[in-house]
């Protein structure tokens, strides 16, 4: 381990490409028919690539949290919450390694969505986002912010004997997309995976290619990050990381603790600190992960309050038995429900098994059907609005999809539990059954020892706020509040 680990005089830079709502599967590497992601498989090819990567959150403001502080959202008070802050007191590994050093800053999408100034901050904890450079955008909804060229524009101002670690977040997948843009750029509806929670109709399919496109936009943008990074001398000795925040905008994905939600592309390129590149591993990591990795490869000791670890064992191809399993959290993401409730639960997944534990089973978990108490003013708030999630409530009564429906739209029971090898799309709830009951405690038993181990207070007894942080976000309902602390 510290052959790899960087030293004073020679530490490694760092460059995290950060898409926006992007699940596992789409990706080449990953098996995706349609999507051609050339910037993300080479990454993979000359590197390792991660079969079981999980975001902490499926939920942009708290994954960012967590993938900045190294730890579970449970601890980060209001950054476990979208449209919050992530208070000074949690130190970020940027912060950490300008400290020590190093030049830092972001393009696009940092952390958020949120404030910074409630938290006590002026500076993205990202790094300072730099945004002058602009283009005309490929398509509507697309971001006008150009990515690459302002992370050159970084580069121009750092010594190429100073380490960087600079954060490039686009907009892209998130929605909204161009409808028909997939069509529009030769890609086959009949070649679509459509997942197994999804009506397979041909309206939902069209969906999916307009998405897949705009993987395609960000995947785009990392190749061009490749191409400065190789003009400019610096890809040997810089860490690329490619991945998203958290699973697709679609029903029963984002928001949720699904794996459409929560598994995510993981793909790293370090040449002189990954061995045997080209590999893939089967460990369970979580992107808080990313945050003791890079601290440890920059030679920094991980502050003890990183719940997280570091991957350079998996990049030294040792193996790791203690990563058997993902740990994942919501908290509020929109407060599409009374008083801006959010739907708290955690989860664990392993190789075998999904483990979902509800804490409040009696909220709606994609928000209530009314839509009058939502701060985006629209039924089932907690999921974006979309042809695909139009599709599914227009046919609930639908023979088929009206199951479907139920599985985006409809109440969960406290526990949940999914048997992959037999059940991957995690359609059909087991627990309960009595041939999973052991199964059912061991799981249960192992999840809420990790969560007392790192301090979570909807286990441990302590105060429990995430229902009453202030909501920063825009508000279109005006009627919309936080519930106050005492009710």
């Amino acid at each position: 381990m510290a052959a790899i680990a960087g030293t004073a005089e020679q530490r490694p830079s760092i460059l995290l490409c950060l898409s926006d709502d992007q699940s596992y599967a789409h990706t080449g590497a990953n098996g995706d028919p349609i999507v051609q992601t050339p910037a993300f498989d080479r990454v993979a090819r000359e590197g390792l690539r991660f079969v079981h990567a999980f975001c902490d959150a499926p939920s942009c403001g708290p994954s960012r949290s967590a993938l900045l502080t190294g730890q579970a959202i449970w601890r980060l008070e209001e950054g476990g919450n979208i449209h919050s802050t992530l208070p000074a007191q949690f130190a970020t590994y940027p912060e950490l390694l300008r400290r020590a050093g190093y030049a830092v800053g972001s393009t696009g999408k940092a952390w958020g969505p949120g404030r910074l100034e409630p938290g006590g901050r002026t500076i993205n904890p990202a790094g300072a986002v730099i945004s002058g450079r602009r283009k005309k955008p490929a398509a509507a909804h697309v971001s006008a912010v150009d990515y690459a060229e302002n992370f050159r524009d970084f580069l121009r101002e750092v010594p190429s004997d100073r380490p960087f670690c600079f954060w490039l977040g686009t907009y892209e997948p998130h929605r909204p997309f161009a409808r028909g843009q997939g069509r529009k750029e030769g890609k086959d509806p009949a070649r679509v995976t459509v997942p197994p929670h999804l009506p397979d109709h041909e309206i939902v399919r069209d969906d999916l290619l307009d998405y897949l496109t705009e993987i395609e936009r960000f995947d785009r943008t990392v190749s061009r990050a490749l191409e400065i990074l190789e003009e400019t001398g610096r890809l040997a000795d810089t860490i690329v990381v490619v991945t998203s925040d958290h699973g697709m905008p679609f029903p029963r994905a984002k928001a949720s603790l699904y794996d459409f939600g929560t598994r995510v592309p993981l793909a790293i390129r370090w040449p002189e600190g990954i061995r045997r590149p080209g590999r893939e591993s089967r460990a369970f990591v979580n992107l808080s992960d990313l945050a003791p990795t890079f601290l440890e490869a920059a030679g920094l000791a991980a502050p003890p309050e990183m719940t997280a670890r570091s991957l350079l064992n998996l990049f030294q191809d040792e193996t790791d038995e203690e990563r058997t399993a993902a740990f994942i959290a919501m908290e509020r993401h929109d407060g599409c429900r009374h008083e801006g409730k959010g739907y708290p639960c955690r989860a664990m997944r392993t190789e075998d098994y999904l483990y979902i534990y509800n804490f409040e089973p009696h909220r709606w978990p994609a928000g209530s059907p009314d839509a009058s108490v939502c701060a985006r003013a629209i039924p089932f708030g907690e999921i974006d609005p979309s042809p695909t999630k139009d599709y599914l409530l227009r046919h609930r009564g639908v023979h088929g999809i009206g199951r479907l429906a139920e599985l985006s739209f409809g109440m969960r029971p406290v526990e949940e539990l999914y048997r992959l090898d037999e059940d991957p799309g995690q359609l059909n709830n087991v627990a309960g059954l009595t041939r999973y009951r052991d199964t059912q405690r061991a799981l249960r038993e192992r999840l809420f020892d990790r969560l007392r181990q790192t301090g979570d207070p909807r286990v441990t007894g302590g105060p429990v706020l995430w229902d009453h942080y202030p909501y920063y976000g825009a508000r279109k309902n005006p009627a919309w509040k936080v519930a106050s602390p005492d009710r």
